[in-house]
């Protein structure tokens, strides 16, 4: 099942969202509500996969130490797209 979740992010993360959350509870234990799945779903998807991989496959269901920088890295590429592809636009 990873392997697919991974092939969909690679082509769309918010395709590899509705996959993870179709087929599996990925995203159901690493958030408590709905609300912030959806969230992340418009506005962060790469951090929202990359929070839910951390906490599901991490010591203990949560996310520490390491995998703390892995998630800061893909909030920056969630940044680097909201605001790079306006820039590029100009």
């Amino acid at each position: 099942m990873g392997c697919f979740v991974l092939l969909f992010a690679l082509i769309s993360p918010r395709l590899a969202i509705i996959v993870t959350w179709l087929f599996s509870d990925v995203l159901g234990r690493a958030y408590d509500g709905w609300l912030v799945p959806v969230i992340g779903f418009f506005l962060l998807p790469w951090t929202t996969l990359g929070y839910a991989w951390m906490y599901d496959n991490g010591p203990g269901l949560t996310v520490e130490g390491w995998e703390w920088i892995v998630v800061g890295i893909l909030v920056l590429v969630d940044l680097g797209s909201l605001f790079g592809g306006s820039r590029s636009r100009r």
